[in-house]
């Protein structure tokens, strides 16, 4: 009896063993996710107070709010999401700076390039399932 059980413990250690997760294994991936959280908040309260965005502006809240929950668990469609997000949200404010020549519609979009070149890295893509 005690044979076969020492079989199959060594049995199992013999086996290939699935690769770890780590908890978080690209942190900012995590930043990008809050980043879209936040800016799904302001859209709400944008929507809620009725003064700054019209209602249609809550299908991007459910985007923004569906990608960066899927970012967290390595998703490949949140990834093409998010990666759309970000390239849209830095086009439409690099324009407005170009437009009206206002400083934080720079600041927005440069962030959102640089969030938008980190997503397109192969080490990035890698890790997505």
């Amino acid at each position: 009896m005690n044979q076969s059980i020492m079989q199959s413990q060594e049995d199992n250690l013999n086996q290939p063993q699935p690769p770890s997760r780590d908890l978080l294994p690209l942190p900012a991936l995590a930043a990008i996710s809050l980043y879209l959280l936040a800016l799904a908040v302001v859209i709400t309260l944008g929507v809620v107070s009725g003064r700054h965005y019209p209602p249609l502006f809550l299908l991007l809240v459910a985007g923004f709010i569906a990608a960066a929950a899927g970012l967290l668990l390595l998703l490949r469609w949140a990834w093409a999401l998010a990666l759309g997000a970000v390239f849209l949200l830095a086009v439409y404010n690099l324009w407005f700076f170009a437009s009206q020549h206002q400083p934080p519609a720079l600041v927005q979009g440069l962030l959102n390039l640089v969030f938008f070149l980190y997503l397109i890295r192969p080490e990035v893509r890698e890790k997505l399932r």
